[in-house]
């Protein structure tokens, strides 16, 4: 079972101050790790991501909590925790809390159902990965908590696998989470989960043929391609910025891979 640095943080967590939980780049006992990235500094700081749903058969992995969902997280679990909840209990409610919510979520889940995920875990829909159907799905990302660069949510750059610290957390965390869900579904949200996905292929830590790589974004920034991704705008509609032959071919590997699984 991958590493959970729950247990460690359970108190910090319950007696974090409202200041603290509002902006946990500033609270140092929450700080995790620094790098140096060319003159840039990248912080990683603790919020509790760490729960695992070991009988998933799909892992959803996105970049990495942002400020909001760190936020989020940390909220829920010191709330949890000052009920009397169990630290295995205020750990699981925090992410689930923090999960993928609104419109990324609709995009994410219409795309999953379009190639097929839904009829490969046997459901009506991939929506029901966020209610009854919970057991399936283990919620993730790339770099587990949340990162940030010179005070900023890290959004790609600089590139986790040419840090040597970033490259490290990588392994040392998803790496060891998904050494543990062997045979799920990999769904990499964007070409730089995608990369660090193929990383861990390449060091035998998961199988690439589990990866379903290609989806667009599920972000409203992608609501072109996406929107072409489902089939509801016209190739002959599209602007220069979307490229329809990608798509295509992204979507027809996915379709095939779902189908060989």
């Amino acid at each position: 079972m991958a590493q959970s640095l729950f247990p460690r943080f359970a108190a910090t967590v319950r007696d974090l101050t409202d200041v603290e939980v509002s902006d946990p780049r500033t609270a140092d006992k929450l700080a995790l790790a620094h790098a140096d990235a060319g003159g840039r500094t990248v912080s990683m700081v603790y919020a509790p991501f760490d729960h695992m749903n070991p009988t998933a058969r799909i892992a959803i992995v996105g970049l990495t909590p942002g400020l909001q969902q760190a936020r989020n997280a940390l909220s829920a679990a010191r709330a949890a925790l000052r009920r009397g909840a169990s630290v295995i209990d205020a750990a699981a409610e925090a992410k689930v809390f923090a999960s993928f919510s609104g419109p990324m979520r609709a995009n994410l889940v219409a795309m999953l159902d379009q190639i097929g995920v839904a009829r490969h875990l046997e459901l009506a829909s991939t929506a029901l990965l966020w209610s009854e159907r919970a057991d399936l799905v283990h919620f993730t990302s790339a770099l587990r908590y949340p990162v940030f660069v010179d005070g900023e949510n890290w959004s790609g750059q600089p590139d986790a696998l040419r840090i040597p610290s970033m490259r490290d957390w990588l392994l040392t965390y998803l790496g060891e989470e998904l050494r543990s869900l062997r045979g799920a579904l990999l769904v990499p949200l964007g070409p730089k989960v995608s990369a660090m996905l193929d990383y861990l292929a390449n060091q035998g830590i998961v199988d690439r043929s589990t990866i379903l790589d290609g989806l667009p974004h599920p972000s409203g920034a992608n609501a072109e391609r996406i929107a072409y991704f489902l089939g509801q705008k016209p190739r002959d509609r599209l602007s220069a910025k979307t490229n329809p032959t990608r798509l295509d071919a992204a979507r027809a590997s996915l379709e095939a891979k779902l189908k060989a699984a």
